[in-house]
């Protein structure tokens, strides 16, 4: 969602169905350290983004996730072009 002041956020809802709460803090704290390296990167600069982790992303590596994450961005870009 376009955010009017410039600057994107984060949400990122993970419910008790992610796991324990070491399990759903780990996932926040991937998607956290993904938005921040990615933040400058077309899509997510001036946008705020709300993430839902799945629990595949726990037994995922890192690089497939921020992959993911990428591909996201791309595919909400295009998207809003139309």
């Amino acid at each position: 969602m376009p955010e009017p002041a410039g600057t994107g956020q984060l949400g990122v809802v993970a419910s008790r169905k992610l796991g324990g709460a070491v399990a759903r803090n780990r996932a926040k704290r991937l998607i956290r350290d993904i938005f921040r390296k990615n933040k400058g990167s077309p899509g997510a600069s001036g946008h705020d983004i709300v993430v839902i982790p799945r629990r595949e992303m726990l037994d995922a590596a890192r690089s497939a996730v921020e992959a993911e994450y990428q591909t996201a961005l791309r595919r909400d870009m295009r998207k809003r072009r139309q």
